[in-house]
């Protein structure tokens, strides 16, 4: 192992959007005085949105490069030899001060098919909720597609989608072809695939600023939807202080849920993958060999594969989100 591969934090990427806010700034500590930031992108590979390092010695390096040049120390053996120097997940903080438009994502074999690109299973995790906050996930009832369509052509899709209300806690895995929306008033962390491919399919009939309207990709979303329903959408899980317990795992990515108090050693040699830790609630702080690196809810660390050992230590209650490629 290099001597120069530690633990790894990037400077956020900021993205103004339509129904973003200022919970980024205001509840993350995000440095941005802008009005409607609705994403923070913590962990990038997208093509010109490449995370650059802010501490240490790789201070200035992209992801790219650090790929480049540690390969699996830095991946994973397993996880660089199916993803090369491509990193497999993108990871983000999102605020919805207005509903996001009612989406779906392509699986692997239509986007590569269409866009070249992975598909994008996701999840979320609700951070703050306003009161009444909602988000939808999947459809009350089976539908057919033609059920589907007499709807949408009728403005009247929202009478078959699945709301529910969320609070702080609360864990939604989306997979590919599952309609959803993040509704008003939700902060959330967000871990995905990396794809910045999503098919819009209603936008509650808002204009942008200039009058237009935002693109609908209604054509390409039909072949894409899974048209089932689930008796609940929302998974289940438990916490327990200085444990990590498993709340989604998927070919794509697994993410734990670390509640912390006073000190707890880290051991990741069962793992052949990096791990990256969320920070969803109070502030922690990392040491691995004399490095001290403190994590603050709403920032977002990179240890390493070939970091095997490390404490977490907090004063307070703390949470994180442990993710990681099996």
């Amino acid at each position: 192992m290099s001597n120069n591969l530690h633990l790894l934090k990037f400077t956020p990427i900021l993205k103004d959007k339509v129904w973003g806010g200022e919970k980024l700034s205001s509840l993350l500590h995000k440095d941005s005085d802008r009005k409607d930031i609705g994403e923070s992108w913590e962990l990038s590979d997208v093509p010109d949105n490449t995370s650059v390092v802010s501490n240490g010695v790789l201070k200035g390096k992209d992801l790219k490069e650090l790929i480049s040049e540690y390969k699996s120390d830095l991946m994973g053996k397993n996880v660089y030899h199916h993803f090369g120097e491509n990193f497999p997940l993108l990871i983000k903080f999102i605020d919805a001060q207005k509903a996001l438009s009612v989406q779906v994502h392509p699986n692997d074999t239509v986007a590569k098919e269409r866009h070249n690109s992975f598909g994008k299973t996701e999840m979320w995790y609700v951070m703050q909720a306003d009161e009444k906050a909602n988000l939808i996930s999947g459809f009350q009832r089976e539908v057919t597609s033609e059920e589907y369509v007499h709807h949408l052509e009728n403005k009247s899709l929202t009478e078959i989608l699945n709301f529910d209300e969320v609070h702080k806690g609360d864990v939604y895995f989306i997979p590919a072809g599952r309609v959803h929306a993040i509704g008003a008033g939700v902060l959330l962390a967000e871990i995905q695939q990396t794809s910045d491919i999503t098919y819009r399919i209603y936008d509650w009939d808002r204009p942008n600023a200039d009058g237009t309207f935002r693109q609908l990709h209604i054509d390409e979303a039909l072949d894409t939807i899974d048209y089932s329903a689930k008796e609940s959408y929302k998974s289940t899980y438990k916490k327990i202080t200085n444990s990590a317990s498993e709340i989604v795992s998927c070919p794509y990515f697994t993410t734990n849920i670390l509640p912390v108090k006073g000190s707890v050693n880290i051991n990741h040699t069962n793992k052949d993958s990096f791990v990256i830790y969320m920070c969803v609630g109070g502030e922690v702080e990392f040491n691995y060999n004399n490095q001290k690196e403190s994590l603050k809810m709403g920032q977002t660390i990179l240890v390493p594969a070939s970091i095997k050992e490390l404490e977490i230590s907090s004063k307070h209650q703390s949470e994180l989100l442990e993710v990681y490629i099996k």
